[in-house]
């Protein structure tokens, strides 16, 4: 017999379970669902007192009262091609989708273009077959964070969003920062000469690497002449790379904006007979298995996706529970440098 609950009496709640191990109702969930914010003396708490009342949560029961779908979308307005190609999203899918299956929660992955691809993914989003949606890699004109608000469905931002951050809640990397200690690595090396390669100017954290560049480069009274834009992509990266350094031979570093450009960038170097880093130094951004397998090895600032996805997945999740009030929350992850052979 369960010694903590007299016999006869109906199945523990969730209450019960919080009252027995002297936390609140959010914490006593979050403990059990996985959550984040939790401290190790409530996890322990609430763990025994599941134990000793023999809590078990009642899914299909929930699913019943609260007409939860069990699913959340991750929306991703980008090609298709791009969402398969591009570490980034592989490894924030892969986060994601761990975080869920703690809860048992499916995803939904919905990938939309702007125009009718677009316009079709709202309309299923505002019928609710999703009980929150997790938005990654967003532009300037998609304008999801004004959408998704207006039709009340729960969501996160994976990044941080260009406008409605105010009341959106997103988690971002401290790109700005990162940008700017990638071209303070370069400045430090002894390059004066530092050109970019910068991302596509719709999309929050190309921008603001760029700030960092620019940031680093003013502060060092260096030139802030070399700039030119692509579109995270290796095919881009050498487009942008035979474009600067057939315009400026002279540059001797180049701060990328991501490693599959770099990568791209290497190349054009190589055919150009600018050896690295004796010639030109590279830094690259993200670290997700590109930079290692450079030639050379790619220095990059290391972009902690997988934190961020699991996160924004776990904000998420909380704010479709009722456990989160209904503003804004903002969580700022710093990216840090990783020194290869390419600087």
């Amino acid at each position: 017999m369960n010694p903590t609950r007299p016999a006869g009496t109906a199945s523990p709640t969730l209450d019960d379970v919080a009252r027995v191990a002297g936390v609140s109702r959010a914490t006593a969930s979050r403990a059990i669902n996985g959550g984040d914010r939790v401290s190790d003396r409530a996890q322990r708490s609430v763990e025994e007192a599941v134990r000793s009342l023999g809590y078990v949560p009642n899914r299909a029961a929930r699913t019943l009262v609260t007409r939860r779908t069990g699913s959340v979308a991750v929306v991703v307005p980008e090609p298709d091609e791009r969402v398969f190609s591009d570490p980034f999203f592989a490894g924030t899918l892969r986060a994601v989708t761990r975080v869920l299956g703690e809860r048992e929660v499916q995803l939904v992955l919905l990938l939309a273009r702007p125009g009718a691809e677009e316009t079709r993914m709202l309309r299923y989003l505002s019928h609710r077959h999703v009980d929150g949606a997790l938005v990654v890699s967003h532009h300037r004109d998609d304008r999801l964070a004004e959408q998704l608000r207006s039709i009340g469905l729960p969501c996160v931002f994976g990044g941080r969003p260009w406008s409605g951050s105010e009341h959106v809640p997103y988690v971002d990397v401290d790109n700005v920062a990162g940008g700017r200690e990638a071209t303070e690595h370069l400045i430090a090396r002894g390059c004066r000469r530092i050109g970019t390669i910068a991302g596509p100017s719709d999309m929050t954290a190309a921008t603001d690497r760029l700030v960092g560049w620019y940031t680093a480069m003013t502060a060092a009274e260096l030139p802030t002449d070399a700039v030119v834009h692509a579109d995270f992509t290796e095919d881009g990266g050498r487009r942008a790379a035979e474009d600067l350094l057939t315009r400026r031979p002279d540059l001797d570093g180049l701060v990328v904006a991501s490693d599959l450009m770099a990568r791209g960038a290497l190349a054009v170097a190589a055919a150009l007979g600018r050896q690295v880093p004796e010639d030109l130094a590279v830094i690259g951004y993200d670290d997700l298995g590109v930079a290692e397998s450079t030639d050379p090895p790619l220095t990059t600032m290391k972009n902690p996706i997988t934190e961020m996805a699991e996160r924004a997945t776990r904000m998420l999740l909380d704010r479709i529970d009722g456990l989160e009030d209904g503003g804004a929350y903002r969580l700022i992850i710093p990216s840090t440098l990783v020194v290869r052979d390419s600087t």
